[in-house]
């Protein structure tokens, strides 16, 4: 039998083990390996080729969002899930805007994890039927934020330099971990204030988090 190749990532280890031991349960699936944050999961789809990916939405180093967007693009082949926290539309609809498809809430039965691991798996969307009403109601409604939105309003780059200016990296530390000049750094952070009209680096930390942009 061939088992269904999974990555987990979500930043909370105690998730992650526990996941990983009630999959033990099922003979078609198997967890080829873990993340705690977004980048790090970007590189394991290139070395261990999973068949699908358990993503978490708010992680440090870079949200489950961007990443998703990241590995759709680059291994066409892989599908992404959601496993989230969040019942605000505004997210359900970023994550498949990006390219998830399936979407579940940390608590749901696991018997339930199992069915949408399947369903995904067979070419199909999966969406916790708790959240459904959400995709429907931004499907037929304008009541997005959309003037508001880090995922419409920002670059990608602009996203990262956010995100990691609110999880308190210096510029110097930012522009080591991007391989960008440090003058391109704060650039960014210029270009980012200016479009959010946030001036410190407290409210665009409130800004991150709130947007799902990093667990902080």
């Amino acid at each position: 039998m061939k088992k269904i190749r999974i990555l987990l990532v979500d930043d909370h280890k105690i998730l992650r083990d526990g996941i990983c031991s009630l999959l033990k349960e099922y003979q078609d699936m198997q967890v080829v390996g873990e993340a705690a944050d977004g980048r790090t999961a970007l590189q394991l789809v290139k070395e261990l080729s999973p068949d699908i990916v358990i993503m978490d939405i708010s992680m440090p180093d870079l949200n489950g969002i961007d990443a998703t967007r990241k590995i759709v693009t680059d291994h066409p082949r892989v599908k992404v899930m959601a496993l989230s926290m969040h019942y605000d539309k505004h997210f359900v609809s970023e994550i498949f805007k990006a390219g998830a498809a399936g979407y579940l809430l940390k608590e749901c039965a696991f018997d339930e994890m199992a069915q949408a691991i399947r369903v995904v798996m067979d070419n199909k969307t999966y969406i916790n039927p708790q959240i459904a009403s959400l995709v429907v109601e931004s499907l037929v409604t304008n009541t997005h934020r959309t003037n508001h939105q880090a995922f419409s309003l920002l670059s990608e780059r602009e996203r990262e330099v956010l995100q990691l200016i609110a999880e308190g990296r210096s510029t110097k530390q930012i522009a080591a971990h991007l391989s960008v000049s440090t003058k391109t750094v704060e650039s960014h952070r210029r270009q980012v204030m200016g479009k959010l009209n946030i001036r410190n680096v407290a409210d665009l930390t409130k800004y991150a988090i709130r947007e799902g942009l990093t667990s902080v």
